[in-house]
């Protein structure tokens, strides 16, 4: 009797730990995915900022377009007359002859292409003296160099006082301006007009007949 009234407990279908482990095994490729989606989207997130950066420092750098720099580079002395022997203030006079080098400095990516210009001499604001700066091209990256030849002399002064003074000293001071028009080009697709200004003091030494300072800014 106690046999029968034991419960008979059916086995478990055998396609329950089957449908088990189909589910385990879909959640753990769910994950996968998952996880290699954001793999994914991590990198094109990456690749996007690594792009992004390259774009800002080309932009920074080789697409931005700065104003050349035009200077004097050195003075070569022809010859120097003074005349600082009268009596009277209105004797002294100079007369020069000097060959210039000009030097734009290009630190673009791209050609500085600029025009003719004219480069004035000044004694005491009075202009004493011009020279022609003949257009050219300043490469990418370089200086482009032009040797100048001009002749300054005191005819166009009307008070030399000042100029008296400071021949007794043996020295001449010369002031020099000069502006370039042009344009930088990048790509040759991408212009920009660019109009660098030079402003340079010249002090020649007149004893010894050779110049004594040069300062451009």
């Amino acid at each position: 009797m106690a046999e029968k009234d034991q419960q008979v407990h059916p086995p478990a279908p055998a396609n329950k730990h089957l449908r088990s482990d189909e589910e385990s095994a879909g959640l753990q490729a769910k994950e996968l995915k998952r996880k290699k989606r954001i793999k994914y989207a991590v990198y094109i997130a990456a690749f996007a900022v690594f792009q992004t950066a390259i774009i800002l420092v080309f932009a920074l750098t080789v697409m931005r377009v700065k104003n050349p720099k035009v200077r004097i580079g050195r003075i070569t002395i022809e010859t120097m007359e003074t005349n600082n022997t009268g009596a009277a203030a209105a004797a002294a006079s100079f007369d020069l002859k000097f060959i210039a080098q000009v030097t734009v400095k290009n630190t673009n990516f791209g050609h500085y292409r600029f025009d003719h210009s004219t480069m004035s001499f000044l004694y005491d604001g009075v202009i004493v003296g011009e020279a022609i700066i003949p257009k050219a091209r300043a490469r990418a990256r370089s200086t482009k160099k032009l040797d100048v030849i001009v002749e300054v002399n005191s005819r166009a002064l009307t008070n030399t006082t000042p100029l008296g003074s400071e021949l007794s000293s043996n020295i001449l001071t010369l002031n020099s301006q000069a502006k370039l028009k042009g344009k930088v080009e990048l790509m040759k697709v991408i212009k920009r007009n660019k109009s660098p200004e030079m402003n340079c003091t010249l002090t020649f030494n007149v004893s010894t007949r050779n110049l004594q300072d040069l300062n451009c800014k």
